[in-house]
């Protein structure tokens, strides 16, 4: 048995953070079930120039370069989800699914779009790339307006990946639309909602924010706030009865202090719901000898939660790591269409 092959035997549900069809295949073998998707991941693959016979033959096709680039990735994410088509048919719905981001400009503050109108798009265009979907999930921020979008966009029988969140504030807002979404939802037995809680960026963080905090809690919080949303996940869908699992995504989940073991996140939350690793990170795991087994459930001592319970300003991290969140949100959609237009100027 691999390490992954392990992660996976322990009861995580292992997707890959990208749509790179070779490291599909790789992680694929090694048990990965699902994969995500963002700007970034697509233009990485764009500048790789593995694609520039699909990319030529769209802009012959295509004046728009926004038109290009939302076409590519549908196209790439395409190509994932029918890697995955058939894990989401034998687990009903569960698992096999891809995320698909709608457009992070809807955030960029130099459009400074009203909440109203932020919605309004969130939906929109979440029901554009979701019809004739079988195993795509929609991404939509825990922003203002994102977070207003949920309940229609799941009452309209879409499947959402909850992104950006980084506390229980957020995550108890997107929850509680999405079950009011379900409520209303007519074929809701087949609507899957996750909530991506980002770790590693907390840590991050706390480390410039927070210097006052002991070193055993010092690289604890991302760990210790997922695990706990985890926690209270579980228990408000124990007793809902709905068939499909609505799961915690641990998502960030690169390491990014020098010397920390690239598994350190991996590892913490072996055993249950879904983990969407880099594949710089599966690799290292992969590659690292290691068997894992669940530890989703452990927490550091009491006195530990406490420390951090009271030396961590939630409001103060959530403004922080959400105006970070945005920029990275807007940034790199802008910086895909400027590869989009260079690539026009070289292969047309």
């Amino acid at each position: 048995m691999t390490p992954l092959q392990s992660l996976v035997a322990c009861g995580t549900k292992l997707w890959l953070d990208s749509v790179d069809p070779d490291e599909i295949a790789f992680n694929r073998s090694q048990g990965a079930t699902g994969a995500t998707s963002n700007p970034i991941i697509i233009a990485d693959l764009i500048s790789s120039g593995r694609f520039d016979d699909r990319l030529r033959a769209l802009l012959r096709e295509e004046r728009d370069d926004t038109a290009v680039a939302w076409r590519m990735t549908d196209y790439l994410v395409r190509q994932a989800q029918a890697v995955f088509e058939p894990v989401w048919r034998k687990t009903e719905g569960d698992d096999g699914w891809v995320s698909f981001e709608v457009d992070p400009l809807i955030e960029d503050p130099a459009a400074a779009l009203s909440v109203e109108e932020k919605k309004r798009r969130y939906i929109e265009e979440g029901l554009r790339w979701s019809a004739g979907q079988t195993n795509r999930l929609i991404k939509v921020p825990a922003t203002e307006g994102g977070l207003a979008a949920l309940e229609e966009l799941v009452a309209a029988g879409v499947s959402v990946n909850v992104t950006l969140l980084f506390t229980d504030r957020q995550y108890t807002l997107a929850r509680e639309a999405c079950w009011r979404g379900l409520q209303r939802c007519p074929q809701a037995v087949r609507v899957k909602t996750v909530y991506s809680i980002f770790v590693s960026r907390i840590d991050v963080y706390t480390e410039k924010y927070c210097p006052q905090l002991s070193p055993a809690a010092q690289g604890q919080v991302g760990i210790v706030n997922a695990k706990l949303l985890w926690r209270k996940n579980k228990a408000f869908w124990a007793d809902k009865g709905l068939k499909l699992h609505h799961e915690i995504v641990f998502a960030s989940t690169g390491v990014k202090k020098p010397g920390d073991p690239p598994w350190k996140y991996v590892e913490a939350f072996a055993g249950d719901d879904i983990q969407t690793n880099p594949p710089a990170t599966n690799r290292a795991v992969h590659q690292s000898g290691l068997l894992f087994t669940r530890k989703i459930d452990e927490l550091p001592p009491q006195e530990i939660l406490d420390e951090i319970a009271a030396r961590v300003d939630p409001t103060h991290l959530e403004n922080v790591l959400m105006s970070e969140g945005i920029a990275k949100f807007a940034d790199p959609h802008k910086a895909l269409l400027q590869l989009i237009a260079h690539k026009r100027e070289k292969l047309t």
